[in-house]
């Protein structure tokens, strides 16, 4: 195998990739007051642009103030200052790859107990067994709703751009509500946005659309998407491959592709069917079959942890790897490959009976590990799973607080 890794990436916006390494989405967890990025966040991706990737996405920026997928979770809307912003993009582009804005609406993933709103393409809530009241009971969407909902992602997406970032990535995945919209299990609607996959593909549609019509034909515009959702019934692969199909005409540069979601935590390597096992590139399997029709050019996140594995993903006709875990545990890890090395250690996975607990620590310990960088120190792969999730719902309980007194100020000035 010739080896891609380092190659640039032309992307139809005309934006170049300095190589095929990104350092995929994940949720830091990390808003200072007013639910903005502050210096830990900075720090953090300091770190990271150092590291020689070509591109970060960071993690998902929430468009809608009311509708948060935690309580310390970053917020960007018309009434959200910019300079905070400014400085993360230029943080992020400071080691001389590219920046993206992950955007996303959780829909009805709201932890319960959270202030504000639940929405969801139907009143159907998660399902988790034990775990379900963990999250709050959705309401079906009104048709405004859903349209001023795809204005918000229009609105963030320009103002990303605005603060000098390289591009946004449309969250479409891991069962936020884009993804609530794509799947036949949560999207039971009979009206134009629920039915066939055409029409349940219609908020996202609209969404690219809406976005690409507020930002410059060179800012780039990403979809990260399900290649499953690894549910009996759910959205698959075909569908995926239809999606796909549909985003090429509206100017996407790149499709992520990841899969599952809380009800099937396949994103961490155990999804509810058992249906993906695999230590390293849990959806290359599928992947390989969606690069055989796909229009557009792939990206592909979930386990790639070696060099090995990242050129058997280029070899069979990825574009580019994404890397989350990995990068957190040795953020110079892109710069290591180059050179023929590999991370000291990776971290062990999380294989406790329940999967949804051992999902949620799975993501605690990252999140610890990325808490870690943003004060300086070094990371600890050898964390355990369980103190990583006691501290990390102990800070979310603060985070809470804090986040319900902003709403609340918030509302009284009028402003959301």
């Amino acid at each position: 195998m010739t080896s891609e890794l380092f190659s640039p990436l032309l992307l139809r916006s005309g934006q170049v990739l300095r190589n095929r390494i990104a350092k995929a989405a994940m949720e830091e967890n990390m808003a200072g007051a007013g639910q903005l990025p502050d210096e830990r966040i900075l720090t953090l991706y300091r770190r990271w642009a150092a590291g020689g990737a070509g591109l970060l996405i960071t993690g998902n920026v929430m468009v809608h103030a009311e509708a948060l997928t935690a309580p310390a979770g970053v917020v960007l809307d018309e009434h959200s200052p910019l300079k905070p912003f400014v400085e993360w993009a230029k943080t992020g582009k400071s080691g001389g790859g590219a920046i993206w804005m992950q955007i996303n609406h959780p829909g009805r993933q709201v932890p319960s107990g959270m202030p504000g709103v639940v929405w969801g393409p139907s009143d159907i809530g998660v399902s988790m067994g034990r775990h379900s009241s963990r999250f709050g009971r959705p309401t079906a969407m009104t048709p405004r709703q859903i349209d001023d909902t795809v204005t918000r992602f229009a609105v963030t997406a320009h103002l990303a751009e605005k603060a000098g970032f390289d591009g946004v990535e449309i969250h479409a995945a891991h069962g936020y509500l884009l993804s609530q919209f794509l799947s036949p299990l949560v999207n039971k609607r009979t009206d134009q946005w629920g039915g066939s996959l055409e029409n349940r593909a219609r908020m996202l549609l609209d969404t690219v659309y809406a976005i690409r019509g507020a930002v410059s034909p060179s800012f780039a515009v990403a979809v990260k998407l399900n290649s499953a959702d690894f549910q009996r019934g759910g959205f698959d692969a075909d569908d995926a491959r239809q999606v796909i199909a549909m985003l090429e005409p509206l100017g996407v540069d790149l499709v992520e592709l990841s899969g599952g979601s809380y009800e099937s935590p396949a994103m961490t390597g155990r999804p509810a069917d058992d249906s993906t096992q695999a230590r390293e590139a849990y959806f290359l399997d599928l992947a390989k079959d969606l690069v055989r029709t796909s229009p557009l050019p792939l990206m592909l996140t979930g386990g790639i942890t070696r060099r090995v594995t990242a050129e058997r993903a280029l070899y069979n006709g990825v574009a580019v790897v994404g890397m989350g875990t990995a990068i957190t545990l040795t953020p110079d890890l892109p710069l290591r490959w180059r050179d023929h090395r590999e991370a000291d250690r990776i971290m062990e996975p999380v294989t406790w009976s329940d999967k949804a607990l051992a999902a949620a620590a799975s993501m605690a310990r990252v999140r610890h590990q990325m808490r870690r960088l943003a004060r300086g120190r070094g990371t600890n792969p050898g964390s355990s799973p369980a103190l990583a999730l006691i501290s990390e719902r102990r800070k979310q309980r603060r985070a809470l607080r804090g986040y319900r007194a902003w709403l609340a100020a918030t509302r009284r000035a009028g402003t959301k």
